[in-house]
């Protein structure tokens, strides 16, 4: 799993069928810092996440184990919404 937030909203005119439906959204993975990274994805929202909300990630095969990405040909999808983060001593 990786943490980041929701920096875009990707739109595209022709997909996988399988992806119809599907809202992609564009996520920037953060450092252990919780600074940004220059590492992006393109992610199926699987709970309604929108742009600026920070998100939890799975890659891979782990990706298409939710009820909106089962089946579909997806290597990075959103699992969760983040409400607080707390880290002490920061």
């Amino acid at each position: 799993m990786k943490l980041g937030y929701v920096a875009g909203t990707l739109w595209n005119g022709s997909q996988h069928h399988d992806l119809d439906g599907c809202k992609l959204l564009i996520v920037r993975h953060v450092d252990a810092r919780l600074e940004p990274t220059e590492d992006y994805a393109v992610c199926i929202d699987a709970v309604g996440a929108g742009e600026g909300e920070w998100v939890i990630t799975v890659g891979g095969s782990s990706a298409r184990l939710t009820d909106t990405t089962q089946n579909a040909p997806a290597d990075q999808a959103i699992i969760g919404i983040v409400d607080q983060i707390d880290i002490p001593d920061r």
